[in-house]
C-alpha cells in the first residue's frame, strides 16, 4: 500500500548573516513534525534552504570585500551546520542562487508577464532595505517601517508589477471559504481585516538600483524581486516548471504546511497564493503562523548584548536539551521567550529531575533486583491501572496536538507521563517490595510497568529528542520502536535484559553558569557597542599643514613602563616612571579613566621626549604619552613592537 505523502516547508532563512536561536525555532518545530509523520508512515518531504539575493546582501558583501556569491556561500554554510548541530532531517535543501531555482523563475516571471497579471510601471514610495519592502507614508509606524522599525528612504524607479488587485475577490472569498487555509485564526483575522479587504495593490515584482537577483530575461536591466524568488522556492524545490514538471512536483504538491514566521504571514497569505493562482497550480494545504521567541520581554540584538547562537546552546545543555527547550517553550498565543535562568530551570526539572531520573533509577532497581531481567508481570494492583491508561491516552494526545501544531501541549502532555510514572514509584515503592522475596510477584509488575512506560516515552520522544529516544530505548534494552507498538501497553519482551544505567542529563550549577553567562552578555554588549561607534566614528579634521623641518623639532622616542600609580589628586592622571635610554624620566598623563597601573607596568610607549616640562596637580612631568581617540571616545595608548630598545627615535 502506498504511503500517504506528506510535505512540508519552512521558510528559507535569509542569508544576510548567522541565524540566533530565535531563528532556529522554526527549523527545529519543522523537524519535530516531519520526524512524527515519518514515525506515523506518512511519505515525508521537509523542505528547508537560504534566500540569497537582494540589495542587503550585495551591500553587506561590498562592506566585507568580497562578491555576493561568496558572502552567501559562506553564510549558507553555517545555515547549514546550525541544521547539523540541532539535529535536522530535512530531505531538500534549497538555495536561491541555485542554477535550476534560477531558470525556473525567469520562465515564472515571463509567463505571468506573458498572460497580462505582470506588467511595466514605476515605483515611488519609502523603501525599508533590510526588509527589502515599499511602503507608503500612511502604512509606517512612528515614521519609521511597520515590520521591523527601522528607517526608510524614499525610493523611485522603473518596475514591473504584479496584479493583486486582480485577484483580491478570489483571495478573499478562498480565505472565508477554507477555514484551515490560515492558523492560528488571530492570523487569519489580521491578514483579512488588515491588509486585504482594505484593498490590495499591486506588488512591485522588479527592480533595477541593485544586480544581485536574477535578471527579467527580455529586459536585463531589471532584476526579479525577492517576492517571486523566494516564495517560487517551495515549488522549483520539487522540479516544478511551467514547461512540464517533474514526478517529484506531482507526487508532493500541494505542499500540506508552510511553517513561516507571523512577520512574513502578509507575504505568505496575499502574494504566494495569488501567484500560483495566476500560474494555474493549487495553493498550499495550511499556512502555520508561529510566534516569535525572544530573549526575556526584547528581542535579541547586539547591542543589548543578548543574542544566543543554536551552537553555544548545544554545548551546555546538549542538541536534546536545546530542542526541548524551543519545542516545549513556544505556545500558539504570544511570544516565547528565552532566558538563561528558564533554560536552566527547565532543563534540571524536566529533563534531569522528571525524565532522566525516572529512567535511571527503574533501570538501577531492576539490575539490582533481577539481575536486568525484565521479568513477567505477576500480581496487579488498581493503582496500576491509571498509569496504563495514560500511557495508552499519551500517543494519541500527542499526535492530536501535533495535527493542530500544538508542539508545546505535545510537549507537556509527554511530560505528564514521565511525571505519572515518577509518582507511580513513590505510590508504589519498589524499594520496600525487594526487601522481601514473597512480594517479587508484585515487584515484577511495578519494574515491567515502570520499563514499558519508559518504551511508550522513549517512542514518542524519537520525533522530538532523536539521541534522547535512542539512549533511553538502548537502556531499557528493547528494539520495539515503531509507532504503531504503543497502541497497546504490554509490549516490551519479557526475558529480556536491560542496560547499564547512565544518566542522561546532568543538572546544571545554576549559579556558576549565570555568572559565566552574564559576563559573555557584558562583554558582547561591549563589542557590538565598540562596533557600531567604529562605523560611526569621524576622525578630527586635519590641521594645517607643516614642513618636514617643524615635524623634525618633535623628538618621538620608545620608553618602557617600570612604575605606574594614580595622582592621589586627579581622578584622571597616572604617573609614569619610564626608562627612556637617557637614566629615566616621570611622565604624567590623563589616562586614568582607561587603564589601570598594573595595565601599563611593563609595557614599551611612544613620549614626545622634547616636551617642556610641566607640573599637573603638584606633579613634575617631563615629556607626554602619544595615544590616540578611539571611537568610543576613550584615549587609547599607541604601544610599539616590544622589541625596540628603550629611547629608540621614531622618523
Amino acid at each position: 500500500m502506498e504511503k500517504e505523502k506528506f510535505y512540508i516547508t519552512t521558510a528559507i532563512a535569509y542569508a544576510s548573516k548567522k541565524p540566533h536561536i530565535g531563528n532556529t525555532y522554526e527549523v527545529v518545530f519543522t523537524d519535530a513534525i516531519a520526524r512524527f509523520k515519518r514515525m506515523q508512515g506518512y511519505d515525508v518531504f521537509f523542505l528547508t534552504g537560504t534566500d540569497e539575493h537582494g540589495m542587503k546582501i550585495e551591500g553587506l558583501a561590498k562592506e566585507e570585500g568580497i562578491s555576493p556569491k561568496e558572502h552567501v556561500d559562506k553564510v549558507a554554510g553555517e545555515i547549514k551546520d546550525i541544521c547539523k548541530c540541532m539535529n535536522i532531517s530535512y530531505d531538500g535543501f534549497i538555495r536561491t542562487t541555485d542554477e535550476q531555482h534560477e531558470k525556473v523563475v525567469q520562465k515564472i516571471f515571463n509567463k505571468l508577464y506573458e498572460q497580462g497579471d505582470i506588467y511595466k510601471g514605476s515605483y515611488e514610495g519609502l523603501y525599508c532595505v533590510p526588509c527589502e519592502s515599499f511602503w507608503t507614508q500612511s502604512q509606517l509606524v512612528d515614521g519609521k517601517c511597520p515590520d521591523c522599525g527601522r528607517e526608510v528612504k524614499p525610493a523611485h524607479e522603473e518596475a514591473y508589477f504584479l496584479k493583486l488587485s486582480k485577484y483580491q475577490k478570489w483571495l478573499e472569498d478562498y480565505i472565508e471559504t477554507h477555514p484551515d487555509f490560515i492558523v492560528p485564526e488571530s492570523r487569519k483575522k489580521e491578514m483579512l481585516n488588515n491588509f486585504i479587504k482594505p484593498g490590495l495593490q499591486d506588488l512591485c515584482v522588479s527592480r533595477t538600483t541593485f544586480t544581485w537577483s536574477i535578471p527579467v530575461t527580455f529586459d536585463p536591466k531589471h532584476v526579479i524581486y525577492v517576492w517571486i524568488d523566494a516564495l517560487s522556492n517551495y515549488i522549483t524545490a520539487l522540479g516544478y516548471d511551467p514547461d512540464g514538471s517533474s514526478e517529484q512536483f506531482k507526487k508532493y504538491w500541494p505542499c500540506d504546511c508552510h511553517v513561516i514566521g507571523k512577520d512574513i504571514m502578509r507575504f505568505h497569505s496575499i502574494y504566494w497564493p495569488i501567484m500560483l493562482h495566476a500560474l494555474g497550480v493549487e495553493i498550499p494545504k495550511k499556512l502555520f503562523g508561529h510566534n516569535w521567541i525572544l530573549f526575556g520581554e526584547d528581542k535579541m540584538s547586539k547591542s543589548k548584548g543578548n543574542v544566543i547562537y543554536a551552537d553555544e546552546v548545544v554545548d551546555t545543555f546538549g542538541v536534546d536539551g536545546a530542542r526541548y527547550y524551543l519545542l516545549s517553550e513556544m505556545g500558539l498565543n504570544g511570544d516565547g521567550s528565552i532566558t538563561y535562568e528558564s533554560l536552566i530551570e527547565r532543563y534540571n526539572s524536566d529533563l534531569a529531575n522528571t525524565l532522566g531520573n525516572l529512567v535511571n533509577r527503574t533501570v538501577a532497581m531492576t539490575k539490582k533486583y533481577f539481575g536486568g531481567e525484565i521479568r513477567q508481570p505477576e500480581v496487579k494492583e488498581p493503582v496500576d491501572d491509571e498509569l496504563i491508561a495514560l500511557a495508552e491516552e499519551t500517543p494519541k494526545k500527542v499526535a492530536d496536538f501535533i495535527d493542530q501544531y500544538r508542539m508545546a501541549d505535545a510537549m507537556e502532555a509527554i511530560m505528564t507521563l514521565a511525571r505519572r510514572a515518577n509518582k507511580y514509584i513513590d505510590e508504589t515503592e519498589p524499594w520496600v517490595l525487594g526487601k522481601d522475596e514473597a512480594k517479587f510477584g508484585r515487584l515484577s509488575t511495578v519494574l515491567y510497568n515502570l520499563l514499558e512506560t519508559i518504551r511508550f516515552l522513549g517512542v514518542i520522544l524519537e520525533a522530538f529528542m532523536p539521541e534522547t529516544s535512542e539512549k533511553i530505548l538502548a537502556q531499557i534494552g528493547t528494539d520495539i520502536k515503531g509507532f504503531d507498538s504503543l497502541n497497546k501497553f504490554g509490549g516490551l519482551k519479557v526475558g529480556s535484559s536491560v542496560g547499564d544505567p547512565v544518566p542522561l542529563f546532568a543538572r546544571i550549577d545554576a549559579a556558576k553558569f549565570m555568572e559565566e553567562a552574564e559576563a559573555k552578555m557584558a562583554a558582547q554588549a561591549a563589542a557590538a557597542a565598540a562596533e557600531e561607534a567604529a562605523d560611526a566614528f569621524e576622525p578630527v579634521p586635519l590641521s594645517e599643514q607643516i614642513t618636514i623641518d617643524d615635524f623634525a623639532k618633535v623628538e618621538l622616542r620608545v620608553a618602557e613602563v617600570k612604575e605606574c600609580e594614580k595622582v592621589k589628586k586627579s581622578k584622571k592622571l597616572l604617573c609614569l616612571q619610564l626608562d627612556d635610554g637617557f637614566g629615566g624620566r616621570q611622565v604624567v598623563s590623563g589616562i586614568a579613566a582607561w587603564y589601570k597601573p598594573e595595565d601599563l607596568i611593563g609595557k614599551k610607549v611612544i613620549i614626545v621626549a622634547n616636551l617642556k616640562p610641566v607640573t599637573l596637580c603638584g606633579v613634575e612631568s617631563n615629556g607626554m604619552i602619544c595615544a590616540a581617540d578611539a571611537p568610543d571616545g576613550s584615549a587609547r595608548v599607541i604601544f610599539p613592537d616590544q622589541t625596540l630598545p628603550n629611547g629608540a627615535k621614531l622618523r
